[in-house]
């Protein structure tokens, strides 16, 4: 455990010193926050059209009342998690395949193993340092998503709103984790680590960009922005109704999307974040019940993995000579 941590320890020197993984992090969560930022400056401006209104009602000394808009603020985080899932992932493979490749372009590795290191402590602290790195990463960027939405959207955020907040990062750090992890696995096994690297990226490609699009335009009510059966003004019962007639084209549309672990963190972060109608206001221990598949989909792939990072990052395929 001892040279685990002082491996980690090294890592993260290593990775603050990173003059890239930096730029990429800030980049990251600049834009997760401007996301943010453009949504809250719309819902105050709706808010204050909405007082505004109000008062000239009253001024008038009419009876009437108007309905306040509906304010739902966590549903303004979706383009942040939509930003985390396609750019934070290809960041999670850069950082992942850096702490592989730099100790190979720098001939590194054979120093640290004529120290007395564990069998898995190397593969160990690299893995505890992304993590570690990745947890700091998510952590600023939900802090500063949840700043804007208090002092731009004047977001009135609840107890529970916190804690669905402090869920959907954490679904955020896993997935991260998992893709650092796959790119650290790939550069470790391949013998040039631009091979492993340009494998991950094609899984990358597939996972997060193909499959997920694929899926999404097999869905008929996608066809339409806002949704074809809600701007139809057909029911959910009638929605279902429909739906029953192409149960098995569903079956596999939805199967397809199933596939991808990107889905799977959609799935249930947009339900955490009230982003899907369907799980708006419920309780989240009610949400979670819902999604578990979801949730034990995101952490079997972290643990494969992670498993996979730390079964391939050996002394043997780390000191394999370039052909």
């Amino acid at each position: 455990m001892t040279s685990t941590l002082v491996v980690a320890r090294k890592e993260l020197l290593d990775l603050r010193r990173s003059r890239l993984l930096i730029v990429l992090l800030g980049f990251l969560a600049v834009a997760a926050t401007v996301s943010v930022l453009v949504q809250a400056a719309q819902l105050r401006v709706s808010i204050d059209q909405y007082h505004q209104y109000v008062a000239a009602l009253r001024a008038s000394g009419s009876t009437l009342t108007a309905a306040p808009p509906p304010l739902f603020p966590l549903q303004l985080l979706r383009g942040s998690v939509e930003y985390i899932e396609v750019i934070g992932a290809l960041f999670a493979i850069v950082a992942g395949y850096g702490v592989v490749a730099k100790e190979k372009q720098r001939a590194t590795i054979e120093l640290l193993f004529t120290r007395p290191v564990g069998r898995h402590a190397v593969a160990g602290g690299k893995i505890l340092a992304l993590a570690t790195a990745w947890l700091v990463a998510v952590g600023g960027i939900m802090v500063a998503v949840t700043v804007a939405l208090v002092l731009v959207g004047n977001a009135p955020l609840q107890p529970v709103d916190l804690a669905r907040l402090a869920l959907t990062g954490a679904a955020a750090w896993l997935y991260l984790v998992l893709w650092s992890c796959a790119a650290m696995g790939m550069a470790s096994m391949a013998r040039r680590p631009t091979t492993g690297l340009i494998i991950v990226l094609v899984l990358w490609l597939v996972v997060v960009l193909v499959v997920p699009q694929i899926g999404d335009t097999m869905d008929p009510d996608n066809q339409v922005p806002g949704g074809l059966f809600k701007s139809l003004q057909i029911t959910t019962a009638d929605e279902h109704t429909v739906m029953a007639h192409v149960a098995a084209y569903d079956a596999v549309r939805n199967g397809l999307e199933l596939s991808s672990v990107t889905k799977h963190v959609e799935r249930l972060t947009f339900a955490l974040l009230g982003i899907k109608d369907m799980f708006n206001q419920l309780p989240v221990a009610q949400v979670l019940t819902k999604t578990l598949a979801n949730s034990l989909s995101l952490l079997a792939g972290s643990a494969l993995a992670t498993g996979f990072a730390v079964l391939s990052t050996t002394r043997r395929t780390l000191l394999r000579r370039q052909s």
